[in-house]
């Protein structure tokens, strides 16, 4: 990697489905410790750019480096190690309906782990109080409301202590003051416990809230990138016409 600061790289990478090309040349990084926020309209690449982080896709050409590794030559073994190393809350939570919310944000100790019972619900608990969110171990998801399960969603996406979290669209949906009260606990996680926050979302007061560095996919390369302030203040054309909702 180019730095010791840099946590994931994208250097010149493309990535097309059939005659469809996503990424065209996307180059990009994100500082260790940061939160960095990805924005874009529908269809510019930015799940695809998540899950080359993830090594669910690999790029057609150019280099992804996550924590030091060379994402396209991990063997499948290579890959799973990764992403014990990297949280993921999605966009609708992705709970499991049929486990109760401790089972749940137990999951991957339960996976990956030898840690004994007792310890797992120790855990569970030291994560679900990170999130707000007690006394709920035994009622199923579909008992919460969506902020809780956002909430519940985030307790499981730390229970591995990770380097990275990845967040995706993590306000969708949510009334305006649920949608504070996530960007409140990103805040408070990436504070608390020094993770890595990259963050890709329509919501642009949310990103301006919250961002170290937020930066503007669009056809498949980032367009511009900047501090919230950069952004907020930006004469650039592709940025005052994203923020009137033209692209």
């Amino acid at each position: 990697m180019a730095s010791d600061d840099i946590i994931i790289e994208f250097d010149d990478v493309h990535k097309s489905f059939d005659e469809n090309e996503v990424l065209r040349g996307l180059t990009f990084d994100v500082p260790k410790g940061k939160v960095t926020t990805i924005l874009g309209p529908s269809g510019s690449g930015k799940s695809v750019l998540l899950k080359h982080i993830i090594g669910v896709l690999k790029a057609d050409s150019g280099t992804v480096q996550v924590l030091g590794e060379d994402v396209a030559q991990l063997n499948r073994a290579g890959v799973q190690a990764l992403r014990k190393r990297i949280g993921v809350l999605f966009q609708s939570a992705a709970l499991f309906d049929s486990m109760s919310v401790l089972e749940n944000v137990a999951f991957g100790l339960r996976m990956h782990t030898k840690m004994p019972d007792e310890q797992i619900r120790a855990k569970v608990t030291e994560c679900l109080k990170r999130v707000n969110l007690v006394g709920v171990e035994d009622r199923a998801p579909s008992d919460l409301s969506g902020g809780m399960r956002k909430r519940a969603a985030l307790a499981r996406a730390i229970a591995m202590d990770p380097a990275i979290i990845l967040y995706d669209e993590p306000t969708t949906g949510l009334d305006p003051k649920t949608a504070n009260v996530v960007g409140d606990l990103i805040l408070d996680i990436h504070k608390q416990m020094g993770i890595t926050a990259v963050v890709v979302t329509h919501d642009m007061p949310l990103a301006l809230r919250i961002s170290d560095k937020i930066a503007l996919i669009y056809q498949g390369v980032i367009a511009s990138q900047g501090t919230p302030k950069e952004i907020e203040t930006s004469e650039e054309d592709i940025i005052r016409r994203f923020l009137r909702g033209e692209l």
